[in-house]
């Protein structure tokens, strides 16, 4: 063999390993993910004020609950599509939704203090694992984790009230 061919054989041989390497490496990443679509149960949302949680949607039962402007308690069945659950993991992975503090409340030192501010129940539900969020509106801690929640919030009512509109 020439040492132009020599090269290359070795050149092929180094590259040719480290890409089976990748392929088997994040083949197997992918697979393990901790959240996959394929496994999905159903989002569970809960918001209103702190002693009574009037506003809720559950996907799997399609039990949809919201108080209206005349404060009538209105419950129907609301059915996403698939394609609105896989915009809603999608959005949560992009959020990084899987990585924000399970209890995000304010303190309170007075039962009364606090009691106008809204509080979100946000819960993705898997075969093997699922997240559940607690946020309080006026959250004063990590700015980051507040905005991915509050993100996935505001885009799981949006697309509950797209569905409504339907």
């Amino acid at each position: 063999m020439s040492k132009r061919a020599k090269a290359i054989f070795l050149a092929l041989c180094i590259i040719g390993s480290f890409f089976i390497y990748c392929v088997y490496y994040y083949s197997n990443m992918i697979k393990n993910a901790p959240f996959r679509y394929s496994d999905f149960e159903y989002i569970s949302i809960q918001y209103g004020l702190r002693d009574s949680m009037l506003n809720s949607y559950h996907s799997a039962t399609q039990d949809y609950q919201y108080l209206n402007r005349e404060n009538e308690i209105v419950k129907k069945k609301l059915k996403l599509t698939n394609d609105d659950l896989l915009f809603l993991h999608r959005k949560a992975m992009e959020m990084g939704f899987w990585n924000v503090d399970d209890d995000l409340t304010t303190p309170r030192t007075d039962s009364v203090d606090g009691r106008a501010v809204p509080r979100y129940i946000l819960e993705y539900k898997y075969k093997e694992k699922g997240k559940t969020v607690t946020m309080d509106a006026d959250y004063p801690g990590n700015q980051k984790m507040m905005d991915a929640a509050k993100t996935t919030i505001e885009t799981v009512l949006e697309r509950i009230n797209i569905a409504n509109a339907r």
